[in-house]
């Protein structure tokens, strides 16, 4: 089995074969030694299944490719930090990539799809989840610039992401679609980079299009955001049209850092991931100083000291140097073991030079939270595996170990959701299991998470998302025409009314057109009910559900009936019980399997017959009160689905 050793280097390539044999030999074809062919035997080498590479190779490959930058050369006021934000599959991506190609950061082929993209999700469905940074190096008017760009995602479920990334910038590309105008995210980025007081440009793209109108998009953000129509940027991100005017229009209206070199080094964590090899990977923005490689910083929230032993730029791919400056953007390796220790918001200083810390952001609250059990218990240790790789590269991701009797061992995961920023007296209790939901008798009210919802569609599908709306409890704040075609409605919804199928019910109704945002809006006074599965009076703690008193009888008549259709007949019957405390609203009845007694009885006395149909009703009643219902696991994914 041959396999191919590949650094990021052209000029280098190896490969090599499987074997026992002890020796490792690694020459360069520009010495005009051994060709790209040459076979290299290895000792080392003991798994397959992933790329393999060889330690020689490592350590040659990354002194022969990484050349140091000298960032000294790029004072304050010729560098410009800005992210690009918009509503998914506007075109943010495309826009980086055609970027990096225009500043050199990557070279100009047809391969360059997603360049900032890097993982398997992301590729796959063509999104973007995780911001990434990248530095490029622009010449206008025969000066260098310094433009750090971060790269954000569109995705409702990812503002968090665009939030934490705006903190290390001074300005903002608000990408529209020249087709599909204004959209909901759209509106929620705009205020977010707006309450940060950040330098917004707006670009049209997608101007090649057939559909395209970018004069209705223009009088859009002049009617929505107030901003003129001649400070919109038109272009066409996927063929490259006036994308070299947006880098201009960043030099001429996004301000440089109001960070200064004399003053003591300090800088904001905005973001990390985690390498096996080198441990956490920090993304850190200067706010004044510099830092050298081998320098001692300490942590302002953990009070830890750590050592440089890498810093630099990302263009996209790490390019080392050897001092960062006030003002720019790049990573740092310091030793950093565990992801808890890059906490994000955080602010590093140099060791005995203590400065005062940066007022950071406050933290994702996880809102939405999803139980992960592995289908065979067999499977525990490698899923476990799994959920501890989830936590350290992507430190927003709370895990908490859980144990059910149905499910067996596994986690409690709460995702990057809403920020909640809320402080909360000690009387205040947090439920976020059902089955710790308590009774009325012991508290004093119950509040409900809600959140404020956008919704920009086709003005001819109004009247069913309005529908729709007050079908899950909403309350209309908001409706305005953003032009003669298009209207954005704002709602206050509960939250759990909308985080799990509202989404694809608004998509469906509206043959796609329409888009959805929504944001934390706090907690409410609400009469929620606990409503318990019971099979054959024993209660199942994982089916039980917290929901409206209005909605109590029309959901617990539905899951019983799911139940009866998922969980197996037994040899006696199953009672199928919804109830709240001891008054049991919905049931239904499971028939057991039954042989016919009376086959044998050709004519005869009925009493016979009555005698042996007793008999086996009694054992069908013994045999109830010793028998076990267990819930197949598939059961269960059928009746937790909404249909």
């Amino acid at each position: 089995m041959q396999f191919l050793l590949r650094p990021r280097s052209t000029a280098l390539s190896f490969v090599g074969r499987f074997s026992d044999v002890k020796k490792c030999r690694i020459k360069r074809r520009s010495q005009g030694c051994t060709a790209p062919g040459t076979r290299i035997r290895h000792r080392w080498i003991k798994t397959v299944g992933e790329p393999a590479i060889c330690p020689t190779a490592r350590q040659f490959c990354s002194s022969a490719e990484k050349q140091d930058v000298d960032m000294s050369k790029f004072p304050v006021d010729r560098i410009r930090n800005f992210s690009i934000i918009a509503h998914i599959d506007h075109g943010k991506s495309t826009l980086a990539d055609r970027l990096l190609e225009m500043t050199g950061a990557i070279a100009k082929t047809e391969r360059n799809k997603q360049v900032l993209d890097k993982l398997q999700v992301e590729r796959e469905r063509g999104i973007t989840v995780k911001a990434q940074t990248a530095s490029l190096f622009y010449q206008h008017r025969g000066q260098t610039y310094l433009l750090n760009l971060i790269d954000t995602p569109g995705h409702v479920d990812f503002s968090y992401e665009v939030s934490r990334s705006l903190s290390a910038c001074q300005g903002v590309l608000l990408i529209v679609d020249a087709n599909q105008g204004i959209q909901a995210q759209t509106v929620a980025n705009f205020y977010l980079a707006f309450e940060a007081q950040l330098t917004i440009i707006p670009v049209i793209n997608k101007i090649d299009l057939k559909n395209a109108d970018p004069d209705r998009v223009e009088k859009q953000i002049e009617k929505i955001f107030d901003i003129p129509k001649e400070e919109c940027v038109r272009i066409s991100a996927k063929f490259g049209t006036n994308v070299d005017q947006v880098l201009q229009e960043v030099v001429k209206r996004i301000p440089p850092p109001t960070a200064k070199v004399e003053e003591p080094f300090k800088a904001l964590l905005f973001d990390s991931t985690f390498d096996h090899y080198r441990g956490v990977v920090a993304n850190i923005a200067l706010f004044g100083g510099y830092v050298t490689k081998g320098d001692r910083i300490v942590s302002a929230h953990l009070g830890k000291m750590y050592e440089v032993n890498e810093l630099g730029v990302l263009r996209p791919d790490e390019q080392p140097t050897e001092r960062l400056y006030a003002g720019q953007v790049g990573y740092v390796i310091a030793g950093m073991k565990d992801v808890k220790d890059a906490q994000i918001g955080d602010t590093l200083y140099l060791h005995k030079h203590p400065v005062e810390p940066l007022p950071g952001f406050s933290p994702a609250k996880s809102m939405v939270f999803a139980g992960m059990y592995p289908t065979d218990q067999s499977e525990y240790t490698a899923l476990r595996r799994a959920v501890e790789k989830l936590a350290l590269n992507d430190s927003s991701v709370t895990v908490q170990r859980d144990n059910s009797l149905a499910l067996g061992a596994g986690w409690r995961l709460g995702f990057l959701g809403l920020l909640h920023m809320e402080e909360y007296r000690e009387e205040v209790v947090t439920i976020i299991n059902p089955a710790q939901f308590p009774e009325k008798s012991q508290v004093v009210e119950y509040q409900e998470p809600m959140v404020m919802g956008t919704i920009i569609a086709p003005d001819e599908f109004t009247g069913k998302i309005m529908s729709l709306c007050l079908s899950r409890r909403a309350i209309q704040k908001n409706m305005v025409y953003i032009d003669d075609h298009r209207v954005m409605m704002k709602y206050l919804f509960p939250l759990n009314e909308v985080v799990v199928d509202f989404y694809d019910q608004l998509k469906s109704m509206s043959s796609g057109y329409a888009s959805f945002d929504y944001e934390d809006a706090g907690y409410q006074l609400a009469e929620l009910i606990k409503i318990e599965f019971l099979l054959n009076g024993k209660p199942v703690e994982e089916l039980t559900t917290v929901v409206h008193k209005d909605r109590a009888y029309s959901t617990g008549k539905a899951m019983c009936e799911r139940l009866k259709e998922s969980i197996p007949r037994q040899m006696f019957e199953i009672a199928v019980q919804a109830a709240i405390g001891s008054k049991v609203i919905a049931r239904e009845t499971i028939k057991a399997y039954r042989k016919n007694v009376l086959a044998k009885c050709y004519g005869g006395d009925i009493t016979r017959k009555m005698k042996l149909l007793k008999k086996q009703a009694e054992g069908k009643k013994r045999m109830r009160l010793i028998g076990n219902v267990e819930v197949p696991k598939d059961a269960f994914m059928n009746v937790l689905k909404r249909k």
